[in-house]
């Protein structure tokens, strides 16, 4: 699942991690069709740094789990450190670019360096609602990532926050749900919405509107 230039690449990064960082995938032995790629992709990271740790759970089987980690979808995969779920997720491969959002989640999750403005963290920090962030991507979306990391970033700062990475392709229920004609897309709760990749005080504004609502 990761080529030799990949996996040199992603040890460099993986250099940096500090606290140790769960790859948690959910899966299902029938009616999934990218489970089995998805869990091998997990498997094949966490074999690149002792600092990562691979689990496999069935959506089904393994339910107060999947209740544990709000997994409503397969394939999935929550980056979890061991003392916190900062609940950062992977609905569908992080393939392709989006390979890049899983090893920025990893360390983002184990060094907690997040490099958002003060404004940012200030902003977030104070919302009173739960939002939940959905950012539909394609694996060849070299947009994408931005969008993706930002909703990570922002979760991991602030509890009322969830970030989904959502891959379009392999849930084309959401995607019709969520008129997603153009990717990235973020979905903010059930109804606003921001297309492209917007700089980071517009994503933040647009939440904390979203909140305010």
């Amino acid at each position: 699942m990761i080529d030799e230039r990949t996996a040199s690449k992603a040890k460099e990064l993986l250099g940096e991690l500090k606290e140790k960082v769960k790859l948690i995938t959910f899966t299902q032995e029938f009616e999934c069709m990218y489970c089995q790629q998805n869990n091998d992709l997990a498997r094949a990271l966490s074999g690149l740094s002792d600092k990562l740790i691979y689990e496999v759970y069935d959506l089904v089987k393994d339910k107060e789990m999947s209740d544990k980690y709000r997994i409503d979808k397969i394939p999935a995969l929550a980056v979890v450190s061991e003392k916190k779920d900062f609940g950062i997720r992977f609905f569908g491969i992080p393939s392709g670019y989006e390979f890049t959002s899983l090893l920025e989640a990893v360390r983002i999750v184990s060094t907690h360096d997040h490099g958002l403005s003060q404004d940012t963290v200030e902003k977030i920090s104070s919302i009173s609602k739960n939002v939940h962030l959905q950012v539909f991507v394609t694996p060849t979306c070299p947009y994408c990532p931005r969008s993706v990391i930002l909703a990570h970033k922002l979760s991991l700062v602030s509890d009322r926050i969830r970030g989904d990475m959502v891959e379009a392709m392999e849930f084309p229920h959401l995607a019709q749900k969520y008129s997603v004609m153009g990717v990235p897309r973020t979905v903010f709760n059930e109804g606003d919405y921001i297309e492209g990749a917007v700089p980071e005080k517009i994503f933040v504004d647009k939440l904390v509107e979203v909140v305010k609502r």
